[in-house]
């Protein structure tokens, strides 16, 4: 029975994104006990408490390019989209742009970007996100990037992530970034 509702998820999922849920698909079907640990991830993405929605995302953009060349960074964009984050905020984030940045994005994606570099000054703008979002505001960025970069890996460790795609903003192809030019 549970496994009927997560098929029925996953296809609403699948649909909702147009992105190939065939790694989860799999995992239901040979593990189904890790895949309803997995799916309890779902949950973990949506927590924020502190943060400002456009600095969470960029948090999880920062994540999600770190370790994909295209679907997960699209299903970032669009749930960015969804929950209303400037498409010119995602836009810079993608492309390094911190010109372009508002504050609150810009230092979430400094932050982002210096824990999945593991840069020796994170500690400097970890102590920048506590003072302007508290410590409520860490925990919320530190799940943003990491929760970006989970699904990714665990795609490309079952073997599926066989396919890079141009990320879009609506209906505009942007050019992603994944290194400081």
């Amino acid at each position: 029975m549970l496994r009927f509702f997560a098929e029925r998820a996953l296809k609403s999922f699948s649909d909702r994104y147009e992105y190939d849920v065939s790694y989860m698909r799999h995992m239901l079907k040979v593990s189904p006990s890790a895949f309803f640990k997995f799916a309890k991830l779902t949950e973990l993405s949506k927590h924020c408490e502190a943060a400002p929605k456009d600095a969470l995302f960029a948090a999880k953009l920062v994540g999600a390019v770190a370790e994909d060349c295209g679907p997960c960074v699209q299903i970032a964009v669009n749930m960015a989209r969804e929950a209303g984050v400037d498409p010119a905020q995602i836009e810079a984030v993608l492309k390094r742009d911190r010109a372009a940045m508002n504050a609150d994005t810009a230092l979430a994606f400094q932050f982002a970007d210096a824990v999945v570099r593991r840069a020796p000054y994170a500690d400097e703008v970890r102590d920048v996100v506590r003072e302007q979002w508290g410590d409520a505001g860490v925990i919320d960025l530190a799940l943003a990037v990491q929760i970006g970069r989970v699904y990714p890996i665990v795609k490309l460790a079952l073997g599926y992530a066989k396919t890079c795609s141009r990320v879009r903003i609506d209906d505009a192809p942007v050019d992603v970034v994944k290194e400081a030019a």
